[in-house]
């Protein structure tokens, strides 16, 4: 029997085709499986939204559930010359700052040199330094190396890290200066002389005394009382706030006044509001049905939405007992019928002016989870945490897509053993089709030539 190479070949009839044929149909069993696995993939989709919106919005309910948000000052300066920034020691006051003038550094340059690059001196030299006046007043000397220049000196003073002062070289048109400027501002920082002095203690150069800039300590009044101040911040003249002078400055007035951090009290409230409406609309979105292309959200239907869209309600429009306000519409924040918060900016503004402290009993209250945005805080924890609701949610869609994968897996290797199985009775049937079609044909040659002999016969 001759051997079979291709489906079809021996029979004549389009068995390959046929097999395609089977084999779609028995892959079209897997579809359902890749529907369930889609529709399971968008759902973890859009549990990831949900999920990202609900972190946002407990991002804004612990702004509202921080007591330091209702105590927190603010500084605001009218006048040029000052800036003025608090810390939590401050307290409420207004102050008039006038500034005489601002710290400044010294500075001072060398006689002029010829050369920058050629040597100053042999061995053993040194420059010497003189910084400040009276009970601050010092020396600094520091070792020069062999043959200095210029450039050696200038390097050798900005490599000393106690020098006190940055160096550099000017150019005059003719001739080179080492020129050197105070790190720091302030009297006692200023350097008035300065001597290049070889191994036998002789001034080879020293400071220009027409160069001499001396450094100077702040200048100012607050409410009347002289500050100085080696430094342009000055912490401590008011308590709580430092004041930061401008460089340069000199007989500039400027009002202080230190006050509630209101607004940031009313972008944190407007905040939690705008967060809360932002996490409506994701839900919205994500249940939502068409009826006239009849398609649904992914999550239309979701059990766990429900269930925190009932316990967000009803949190919302409860109260908080035990302050001077019980209720979100005493604040100003109303529950609309489609769900969402809105905002009452003017009683915001008044509460924010006039009643701070029941405002924060309201959100913050005395203990961590006591106001309303404590408590909205533990029942967000309880949804995100890592034994959560969302979490857990998460957790089973994934285990169902695990699932469906395996699944999809076990069918599709089924489905290639049945195709395989198919394919060999094919060629089966292949094979004895054209052994058929072999026999056939050799007896109809050996009736032909029968019928032929017998015919000569009779003639």
């Amino acid at each position: 029997m001759s051997t079979i190479t291709s489906l079809g070949v021996g029979s004549g009839l389009d068995l390959s085709g046929l097999l395609d044929q089977l084999r779609d149909a028995e892959r079209g069993k897997l579809e359902p499986i890749k529907l369930q696995q889609t529709q399971q993939k968008a759902k973890i989709s859009a549990y990831g939204q949900l999920q990202s919106a609900l972190t946002k919005f407990q991002d804004a309910v612990a702004k509202v559930n921080d007591p330091k948000l209702y105590e927190s000052l603010s500084s605001n300066v009218s006048g040029e010359g000052v800036s003025a920034s608090t810390s939590a020691d401050a307290t409420p006051g207004r102050y008039e700052v006038e500034v005489i003038s601002a710290a400044s550094a010294g500075s001072i340059a060398s006689a002029a040199v010829a050369t920058r690059d050629e040597p100053l001196m042999g061995a053993g030299g040194k420059i010497v330094l003189d910084f400040g006046t009276g009970d601050s007043a010092r020396t600094l000397e520091i070792d020069l190396d062999d043959d200095s220049t210029l450039e050696g000196i200038r390097d050798k003073i900005n490599a000393t890290e106690d020098a006190g002062v940055n160096a550099s070289i000017i150019f005059d048109g003719s001739d080179y200066r080492l020129a050197l400027s105070s790190k720091e501002t302030g009297e006692a920082a200023a350097i008035n002389g300065l001597s290049i002095v070889d191994a036998g203690g002789d001034t080879l150069y020293a400071g220009d005394e027409d160069t001499i800039r001396g450094g100077a300590d702040a200048v100012l009044n607050v409410n009347g009382i002289r500050i100085t101040s080696p430094d342009n911040r000055i912490e401590g003249a008011i308590q709580g706030v430092t004041l930061n002078l401008e460089p340069g400055t000199e007989n500039q007035t400027s009002t202080v006044v230190v006050e509630r951090n209101t607004r940031a009290v009313r972008e944190a409230i407007t905040g939690f509001v705008d967060a809360f409406n932002d996490l409506k609309s994701t839900i919205g979105s994500l249940t939502a049905y068409n009826a006239d292309t009849n398609t649904a959200g992914e999550l239309n239907g979701d059990s766990m939405v429900r269930t925190i869209e009932s316990r967000m309600r009803s949190m919302l429009s409860g109260g908080i007992a035990g302050g001077e306000f019980a209720t979100l519409n005493q604040v100003g924040i109303s529950l609309q019928r489609d769900g969402t918060l809105e905002l009452d900016s003017d009683r915001l503004d008044e509460l924010v002016t006039s009643n701070m402290a029941d405002l924060s009993d309201f959100f913050a209250g005395d203990e961590k989870d006591a106001g309303m945005a404590g408590q909205l805080n533990q029942a967000l924890d309880q949804m995100l945490g890592s034994n959560g609701l969302v979490k857990n949610t998460i957790s089973g869609a994934e285990s169902r897509v695990e699932s469906l994968n395996e699944r999809y897996a076990r069918m599709e290797k089924s489905i290639e053993s049945t195709i395989s199985r198919y394919r060999t009775q094919f060629g089966q049937l292949d094979a004895m089709i054209a052994q058929m079609n072999q026999t056939s044909s050799y007896l109809t040659q050996q009736f032909d030539a029968l019928d032929a002999q017998l015919g000569r016969g009779r003639r």
